[in-house]
């Protein structure tokens, strides 16, 4: 298993995130659409910004909210996590699924924080 490596923020409106972040950075995102955009941090991190009208599988919160995600290099790595974390007593909030922007699980935490793997779609 990699180090968390991806920020994920859910925000109201993705455009002005991107305009207010644009400007925070110093820098345009690598990757924009209307309900999920991508920074590129010096640290080698990358910070989502994803609609929270859009999230998958939906999050139900008050005030901000987020998840710590972590990649892996094959849908076949999603599948493994998932079942280790699985036999581990993990609570699972979504199953593997194929998403617009890869093969992914989320499961939970004990404070119920969304703990996301995921194998990036070939771009």
């Amino acid at each position: 298993m990699s180090d968390p490596n991806f920020v994920l923020l859910y925000v109201k409106s993705v455009p002005l995130s991107v305009e207010f972040y644009s400007r925070l950075l110093g820098k345009p995102p690598v990757d924009s659409a209307p309900t999920f955009a991508m920074f590129a941090l010096e640290s080698g991190v990358m910070l989502g910004l994803w609609s929270k009208q859009h999230v998958e599988p939906s999050a139900q919160m008050m005030g901000g909210g987020g998840e710590l995600a972590f990649t892996v290099d094959s849908d076949a790595a999603v599948d493994a996590t998932h079942l280790v974390w699985r036999s581990h007593g993990m609570a699972m909030a979504q199953a593997p699924v194929k998403l617009d922007f890869g093969y992914t699980f989320v499961a939970l935490d004990p404070d119920q924080h969304r703990l996301r793997v995921f194998a990036p779609s070939a771009s």
